[in-house]
């Protein structure tokens, strides 16, 4: 059987979320590390299977696969149990809502590229730098913690895609010392899904490079 590869770095939060995922629906795989800070991901022969450069990327049945969505999308697919999106039309549509509240609009604004591209080409100083970080997690997390549910995680009983989504930009609130006060009921989902051991294999620092 063919080895399922995921090109990981340690602290990108797309790839916390596939991490997560893999061990949730308990797919064994080999993680390659692919520095960000060493640009391992802009290498000739990684673009040349991801062109546009980033992680993660999952190696699966002949496939290269990219964009963390995407992958978990397929993973699903393939591995039902448990599910990280629901059968219902509705309920399906909420889930992603959630989802994408982080993944397309609080992520994007705050990675790695975007924060390097603020220090170095428009020279901001580093509190203002973290100042921005901390502006769009505010925002986007205000909405979830209205849309979050009063007990249990986003999926109920079992995490869902939503809940996959949140734990990594949980993590990098708390690295920029975001006051998760004004979102308890974040934090309750958070408490709750790291005293599981699928989310605790995906911390960063469980698979930071020796």
């Amino acid at each position: 059987m063919t080895d399922i590869i995921l090109y990981d770095y340690w602290r990108s939060s797309a790839s916390y979320r596939v991490r997560i995922a893999l061990n949730l629906k308990g797919v064994a795989y080999k993680a390659v590390n692919t520095s960000l800070l060493d640009g391992g991901q802009k290498a000739p022969e990684y673009v040349a299977r991801n062109p546009q450069g980033f992680v993660p990327m999952l190696s699966i049945d002949g496939h290269d696969l990219t964009q963390s969505l995407a992958i978990i999308d397929y993973l699903d697919a393939k591995y039902d149990d448990p599910p990280m999106v629901s059968r219902d039309p509705v309920e399906r549509t909420k889930t992603l809502a959630q989802a994408l509240v982080i993944a397309a609009d609080i992520h994007p604004v705050n990675n790695l590229r975007i924060l390097k591209y603020l220090k170095d080409e428009l020279r901001q100083e580093q509190e203002s730098i973290d100042n921005w970080y901390r502006h769009w997690i505010g925002e986007g997390f205000a909405a979830l913690e209205a849309m979050a549910p009063e007990t249990g995680l986003f999926g109920g009983v079992q995490p869902n895609l939503a809940d996959v989504c949140l734990i990594p930009q949980m993590y990098n609130a708390r690295r920029f010392a975001t006051d998760m006060s004004p979102f308890p009921k974040l934090a309750r989902i958070d408490a709750a899904c790291n005293e599981r051991e699928a989310f605790r294999k995906a911390v960063p620092e469980a698979v930071k490079p020796a």
